[in-house]
């Protein structure tokens, strides 16, 4: 596949001899370069393109679908008034993840003030059978993320799938590192509570 090259006045040209990783068909890369010169259809048709990829990100990191597409929105229109800095040497999913990411972040910090941060139960861990969790749905187990609360849920996020150290979770959210920590455990005590009760109550609708 040719290679995109951005000129400075944002004309776009193809080298075959470059070896890319962005991970775009011809056809998304159509899309990127009519977005660059600010075609609305292109961006509408990127919109329609990345949507589900994005939404799925970002329903991961707040509580409502509401929250969710605001968070959506903010990150196209980044995407499309960044683009310019976007390297097309580098995976374009992994860089709109990011964008997708730290919107979420700033949704966060945005909105911390108005979240409950107090927690009165033990971060104590309890051991449950997990094999269940293998017959949990995608559907279920991102309801079960969504239900967590939210300063739980941006630090599972950001640990467990995302792969952050807490001491960057800690700068990000601007949180102590120990804070991340604990978070965390809590967030993994809840996430056990919940998968045994959605598996008790699945399993009560089975023996009826």
């Amino acid at each position: 596949m040719d290679a995109l090259i951005l000129k400075r006045d944002w004309e776009i040209e193809f080298n075959s001899e470059l070896n890319l990783q962005h991970g775009l068909t011809d056809k998304e890369l159509a899309m990127l370069k009519g977005c660059i010169k600010k075609k609305a259809t292109a961006q509408e048709k990127l919109y329609k393109h990345f949507y589900g990829y994005a939404m799925s990100i970002a329903l991961r990191y707040t509580g409502t679908h509401d929250e969710s597409r605001e968070v959506l929105n903010e990150s196209f229109f980044k995407v499309f008034t960044r683009l310019d800095k976007y390297d097309f040497s580098k995976s374009f999913k992994g860089w709109m993840r990011r964008i997708v990411i730290n919107t979420a972040i700033d949704y966060y910090r945005t909105n911390k003030k108005y979240i409950n941060s107090a927690e009165i139960t033990s971060a104590e861990e309890k051991e449950y059978d997990f094999d269940i969790v293998e017959r949990l749905t995608a559907e279920e187990i991102m309801s079960l993320l969504q239900e967590l609360p939210k300063h739980y849920q941006m630090v599972f996020n950001l640990y467990e799938i995302e792969g952050y150290s807490h001491k960057e979770i800690g700068e990000m959210l601007e949180i102590p590192e120990g804070t991340s920590r604990s978070n965390l455990t809590r967030a993994k005590q809840k996430l056990r509570e919940m998968v045994k009760q959605l598996y008790d109550k699945n399993y009560a609708r089975t023996v009826r």
